[in-house]
């Protein structure tokens, strides 16, 4: 009962705050650091671009079946596509908000970092702690950049599979089919190209954990 009560709180004050300071002093006052808020995002983050290339790639095999359907499995095979586009939709979604997400508490995390520096007595640890810090910026600029591009890459995929529905879905007839299939390379290609970027942010992902996780 106090676990639930407890979620319901911090549930409440994401919304109520923004996911801002009045969370993540909440979360402080709990033992939840920034740090270990930015950590788990990135997990998250990592995870659902491990998603999207499932759905993208699963969708991509339902676009190409349909290419191939003929016309007493045109309306079966639609369905299936339909299905896999949204849920391509959703996992795209999950990642942008994944990426928002991670962005709330990294900027977070610098900006009191930086400004806590000025609290050192010694110049020699303040020195080191700034080395730190810029490192963790490097690192942090390049996971975003990465994964914004992999992002990027999403919507024009989704575009294509949104036209193609939506011609099915007015068109169950053989001229859709040839039309489809004259879209199906390109797509493969935009897929190919998405899962490629997907991959490269997940790599950083696990670089930038691994960097921040061993930081002192």
């Amino acid at each position: 009962m106090q676990r639930s009560l407890l979620t319901l709180l911090l549930t409440g004050l994401v919304f109520a705050a923004g996911c801002s300071s009045t969370y993540y002093g909440a979360m402080e006052k709990m033992g939840y650091a920034k740090r270990d808020i930015l950590v788990s995002r990135v997990e998250k983050a990592r995870d659902a671009q491990e998603e999207v290339k499932v759905e993208f790639a699963d969708a991509l095999q339902a676009f190409l079946a349909v290419t191939k359907a003929d016309g007493g499995e045109l309306k079966q095979k639609y369905d299936t596509l339909s299905a896999r586009f949204k849920q391509s939709e959703a996992a795209a979604q999950k990642v942008r908000d994944r990426i928002t997400a991670i962005e709330s508490v990294g900027e977070a995390l610098l900006e009191e970092w930086g400004n806590e520096l000025g609290q050192y007595s010694s110049a020699e640890l303040r020195a080191r702690s700034q080395e730190q810090l810029a490192a963790t910026r490097n690192r942090y600029t390049t996971l975003l950049a990465t994964m914004h591009r992999a992002a990027a890459r999403m919507e024009p995929v989704l575009v294509i599979y949104r036209d193609q529905v939506l011609y099915l879905k007015h068109n169950l007839n053989a001229q859709a089919l040839r039309a489809l299939d004259a879209n199906a390379r390109t797509l493969q290609g935009d897929i190919s190209r998405l899962i490629a970027e997907m991959e490269q942010s997940i790599r950083e992902a696990d670089a930038f954990i691994r960097g921040l996780e061993q930081s002192p």
